[in-house]
């Protein structure tokens, strides 16, 4: 078998997975590279103060092996922490939205479990850059001009305001403290962030909400991955406290509900959406730590399930359903297949952009606020509590055809993630479009559900008029939008079919790269 591939959000993240390949390494070392050149280079998006899931497949395994990074609260939190304790949800600048990061937890348990090279050598093409210097992207001038009243004094990103003036794209910055930090968990491994000058960082940081016995604990484990069947494939990702499932079982509802062949059919958008409504308007109340999670984690996609849920969609009608979910947030989706066969989809996010206002102040790196995902709301399953994981937005996906990896597929997004994935993948897995054309098509997203407030459909210029005047007729309520949307992705996907390899980033962002070689 022959052939690699890369698709990641930044070209200099996709030219370390392709440095890594090149120089021996299997598709979790160059994918390790990758998630550490982002955090390094698109702060914007991601960083080792975050979370992370993965999927790995490799020919011959009846399925992936799932990673769930994602960090726990702290041993002191508790709703009671927040004044106004009737918000739904921690709010974002509150410390208790600091969850432990687990993306180094992730990072060095992907490499010792599966990996061919030292995590060091992985890590070298991020801590060069961060030394060396790398070019300024427009979305990391525009996110840190933008929050330069949030973060101008934090210590964390200093080199993100050189002579106190946010960075310009073009500019070359260097980030030495965290060029540091890398280097000492390239030698020391977890202990080196966790017990070290990191994790005193991050104690110091939420005033002891977070301790140093809280870090000793591994915020990484093995899990079992969820799947359905779709099209003669099967759709597998992360299960709760991921809302992963989403994805998947909007295709395997769509599929139910029999669509026209043709994308372009007004029917094939009207159920494409409905077969998304009528499952996510539950997502806040049965994602939560699967210690608490009301469902078995084996019915997410349960082929029962999701026939009810099928037959609550009207072909004609838009439904109305009682909840609205979260919004877009920033996120760093990438996908590597290396020659033998190995395919890894991986994502990582300090949840809202650039995360929480809180930072590593010596260490060079922002905090995630992953815990605004909790809610505050007594006996509800995901109410904060300690060592408790957050309801969580990363939804990566990873297709198989009998034992073999046949597609990885994942996006941005925040909420809207499983909206994204399913699109995508209705057009090139259902209507056996190209990737290109797929990920190129005009999408849409939805956010409000009813009652009280209509569900409105925003949806990408490109749509074909007779298109949007059916599903006004359905009764969906459509915003036509002036230019597609950068936060509705950047969507990456890489195809696997025995040998050949395709590969596509998305047009809407301008940082994003895919290669074949």
């Amino acid at each position: 078998m022959t052939g690699h591939a890369v698709a990641a959000p930044h070209h200099l993240s996709a030219q370390a997975a392709k440095q890594i390949l090149d120089s021996g390494g299997n598709a979790v070392d160059a994918a390790i590279a990758a998630v550490a050149v982002q955090g390094v280079v698109a702060p914007e998006t991601c960083g080792i103060g975050g979370d992370l899931f993965a999927l790995v497949h490799r020919p011959g395994w009846d399925r992936p092996r799932a990673l769930n990074a994602s960090g726990r609260a702290g041993s002191a939190a508790t709703p009671d922490l927040v004044e106004n304790p009737d918000s739904p949800h921690v709010p974002r600048e509150h410390p208790l939205a600091v969850t432990i990061p687990g993306c180094i937890d992730g990072l060095v348990d992907l490499s010792t479990e599966l990996g061919k090279l030292a995590l060091g050598n992985s890590l070298a093409p991020a801590i060069e850059l961060a030394s060396a210097g790398f070019e300024v992207s427009r979305d990391l001038s525009t996110a840190f001009t933008a929050l330069a009243s949030v973060y101008e004094r934090n210590p964390a990103v200093s080199d993100l305001y050189p002579a106190g003036r946010p960075v310009k794209a073009g500019e070359t910055v260097t980030r030495p403290a965290l060029a540091e930090t890398l280097t000492t968990v390239a030698s020391s491994g977890r202990d080196g962030f966790y017990s070290g000058r990191a994790g005193e960082d991050i104690v110091g940081a939420v005033g002891g909400l977070i301790s140093l016995a809280d870090l000793e604990q591994t915020q990484s484990e093995w899990i079992e991955p969820i799947g359905v069947e779709v099209a003669g494939y099967v759709s597998w990702t992360t299960p709760p406290n991921s809302q992963g499932y989403l994805g998947p079982a909007t295709l395997a509802v769509l599929e139910i509900l029999d669509p026209p062949s043709d994308p372009e059919d007004p029917a094939w958008w009207h159920l494409l959406i409905e077969s998304y409504r009528c499952l996510a308007w539950e997502r806040d109340d049965v994602v939560s730590d699967p210690n608490s999670a009301p469902l078995p984690l084996e019915l997410y996609l349960d082929r029962d399930r999701l026939l009810r849920a099928a037959a609550t969609v009207s072909p004609t009608r838009a439904g109305v359903w009682p909840q609205r979910i979260g919004a877009l947030s920033d996120t760093a989706y990438l996908c590597v297949a290396d020659s033998e066969g190995m395919g890894v989809s991986i994502i990582q996010s300090n949840y809202h952009g650039t995360g929480s206002p809180l930072g590593a102040a010596r260490s060079g790196f922002l905090l995630q606020d992953r815990g605004a995902g909790f809610g505050l709301t007594k006996g509800h399953p995901n109410v904060i509590a300690p060592a408790k994981r957050p309801l969580h937005t990363l939804s990566p996906t990873l297709w198989t055809s009998g034992t073999d990896p046949t597609m990885l597929l994942g996006t941005r997004g925040g909420a809207v993630q499983p909206q994204l994935v399913a699109q995508v993948a209705a057009r090139a897995v259902i209507s056996r479009m190209s990737l290109d054309d797929a990920v190129a098509a005009p999408r849409w997203t939805v956010q409000d559900f009813g009652p009280g407030s209509e569900p409105v459909l925003q949806v990408e210029p490109g749509v074909r008029p007779e298109i949007l005047s059916d599903l006004r007729g359905r009764g969906h309520q459509i915003e036509e939008l002036d230019a597609p949307q950068p936060g509705w992705g950047p969507v990456s996907v890489i195809g696997m079919a025995g040998s050949e390899r395709a590969a596509e980033s998305d047009p809407r962002v301008d940082t994003t790269q895919a290669i074949v070689w």
